[in-house]
């Protein structure tokens, strides 16, 4: 590989966003109950994120129904975190509501030049 061209993997591997997996112990369940019965809370949250960044966002529950998994994508770090604390307020009564039992576990992913990446426009 060429000079060049490793500046140029550089350069892109800098300004690759991230994904994280936001771990939540709670129940999936009463997720959707509170998204159903307060939507305009939820999409507070949402503008809160955009206005940081945020690229994309989804829930997942687990099939038994033993914990939650926030997947999202960011530019970086430093944004979900600033956008996590500026919306503490928001985020908190969801938390309750959902029976949260313990921290969320935030973990953040780069994607790795591997040469074989196949969908989500790869």
């Amino acid at each position: 590989m060429s000079e060049v061209d490793a500046r140029l993997k550089r350069a892109e591997r800098s300004i690759m966003s991230v994904f994280m997996t936001l771990k939540i112990p709670g129940d999936p369940q009463a997720l959707e109950r509170y998204a159903k019965e307060n939507p305009d809370k939820l999409k507070g949250i949402v503008e809160g994120a955009k206005r940081h960044g945020l690229i994309a966002h989804r829930f997942y529950g687990a099939p038994d129904g033993g914990g939650l998994m926030a997947l999202d994508e960011w530019p970086d770090n430093e944004s979900f975190e600033a956008f996590f604390a500026e919306q503490q307020p928001a985020i908190q009564p969801l938390m309750e509501a959902i029976g949260v039992t313990g921290q969320p576990e935030a973990v953040f992913w780069q994607e790795l030049a591997t040469g074989d990446a196949y969908g989500w426009g790869a």
